[in-house]
């Protein structure tokens, strides 16, 4: 399964930045992932617990929200967003675009906790 794979380099980078931090335990996991991302939220989250088993995140919470496609058209300039698969330009209709977000998986912010009573927050974009 390539979800659990991408759950455990998730947990590595996870505990890179508790420890950074001191942290306890980390509460909280916000992702983006995009449609195109080749990512399964589904799958993800299924994996999430066996590669978080043992660590500071083992009780976090896992919050996947959905990035949206967008793409810069090659002829008119403008920026759409637009559906997985129909990269078109809503502006011009044009198919000649440049995606510019929705094939991302991004570790968006973190909650992590140094003791009970202390929560500390990291953004990661």
């Amino acid at each position: 399964m390539h979800e659990l794979s991408v759950c455990i380099a998730l947990m590595q980078q996870v505990e890179r930045i508790a420890q950074e931090h001191d942290a306890g335990r980390v509460d909280r996991i916000v992702l983006q992932l995009g449609p195109l991302s080749g990512v399964e939220a589904p799958l993800l989250e299924h994996a999430w617990p066996l590669a978080c088993t043992g660590t500071l995140a083992e009780a976090a919470e896992l919050l996947i929200e959905a990035a949206p496609v967008k793409v810069e058209c090659t002829q008119c300039g403008a920026v759409s967003e637009v559906v997985p698969n129909r990269l078109l330009c809503a502006s011009c209709g044009d198919f000649r675009t440049r995606l510019l977000s929705g094939d991302e998986m991004l570790l968006a912010s973190l909650e992590l906790s140094r003791m009970k009573t202390q929560a500390v927050q990291q953004q990661c974009v």
